[in-house]
């Protein structure tokens, strides 16, 4: 049974994921449509990316996943289908692929088929779906259009390192706020060297000096940091909501300092 997943930034309240749903559904019943998440803030990539890394991995090789934030083509960003470690997923080059995955894309092909409206502003119903719904009828990629070699690219900011100092940069907020920093634990290992370390948070008001496995390694109300699912540093309060406690928001910087 084929699987597409839904990525995208129209909420809960207007009609826009139930038309998506049901045009999948007209072109073949049998797909199972899942929404991963309809809530991504308006336009955010970012944000975007970051779900869209952390969720797709999960699924079943051969799934088809729709990404329908910040999707008006243009002639530096079209839409297009893309093939990457036994997944497929469908969106506007607008440099969300470049910050999901982590080398590019085994494949990208711009896509090259007629909307099924005469309007412009409801792509993923009106060309993703159509696109979608080709691949999980098991025809090409290829068939969608022309094989596309350059995708636009946007990186995060990466890391500064220092011999005794790490500062990293908030990319991502969740619904319970916590605070996820783009520093892995790779890194954070390789730097450390068993050092002594203080996470400072809001210019050192607040300190984490310990890596825990789990939020109730402390108690209820207390700072808690660990390397989450993610792969990345993730500051959170047991039981509590850290980003607004803390005054912490997406692109803030943290800073780790290492002492001997």
């Amino acid at each position: 049974m084929p699987v597409i997943t839904l990525i995208s930034d129209w909420g809960p309240r207007d009609h826009y994921t139930g038309a998506v749903k049901g045009a999948i559904l007209r072109h073949d019943p049998a797909i199972q449509v899942v929404d991963i998440t309809h809530e991504i803030s308006s336009f955010n990539i970012l944000q975007a990316s970051f779900v869209l890394r952390n969720s797709y991995k999960e699924f079943p090789e051969g799934t088809i996943h729709i990404i329908g934030v910040n999707t008006e083509e243009s002639e530096e960003q079209p839409h297009i289908a893309v093939s990457h470690k036994g997944h497929f997923f469908i969106g506007a080059d607008n440099g969300i692929f470049s910050l999901a995955f982590d080398e590019p894309p085994e494949k990208a092909i711009e896509i090259d088929v007629p909307q099924d409206a005469d309007f412009f502003t409801f792509s993923t119903r009106d060309r993703f779906v159509k696109a979608a719904c080709h691949i999980a009828a098991g025809k090409p990629m290829e068939e969608l259009g022309f094989v596309r070699t350059q995708l636009t690219e946007k990186h995060h900011f990466k890391p500064v390192i220092e011999s005794s100092l790490i500062i990293g940069k908030v990319i991502y907020i969740d619904g319970y706020e916590n605070i996820f920093v783009n520093i892995t634990r790779e890194i954070f290992e390789k730097y450390r060297q068993r050092r002594s370390f203080e996470i400072q948070l809001r210019h050192a008001e607040y300190q984490i000096s310990k890596i825990c496995r789990s939020y109730s390694d402390v108690k209820e109300g207390e700072y808690v940091a660990l390397f989450s699912s993610t792969g990345f540093l993730e500051i959170a309060i047991n039981l509590g909501t850290a980003a607004s406690l803390l005054g912490i928001e997406v692109d803030d910087l943290i800073r780790i300092e290492f002492t001997d």
